[in-house]
């Protein structure tokens, strides 16, 4: 079995169909502008957790050293 490889320059059998305008019509604008800031989405890593929140690591001088 033999590699099939694409061409990368049109040769004239492709474009000999297409006019001028059909041309720029399909290729002729640049899609429209997407600002660096839409692109990025933020969020938490992870869900905050009342219950891990609610432990105080210093409660205890409060309630044995007071």
């Amino acid at each position: 079995m033999t590699h099939r490889t694409t061409r990368l320059r049109p040769t004239p059998r492709d474009t000999e169909g297409t006019t001028d305008r059909e041309r720029h019509d399909r290729f002729g604008a640049l899609p429209e502008r997407i600002r660096p800031e839409d692109m990025v989405e933020t969020r938490p890593a992870t869900a905050p957790d009342p219950a891990r929140d609610r432990y105080h690591a210093d409660e205890w001088l409060v309630r044995y050293c007071g």
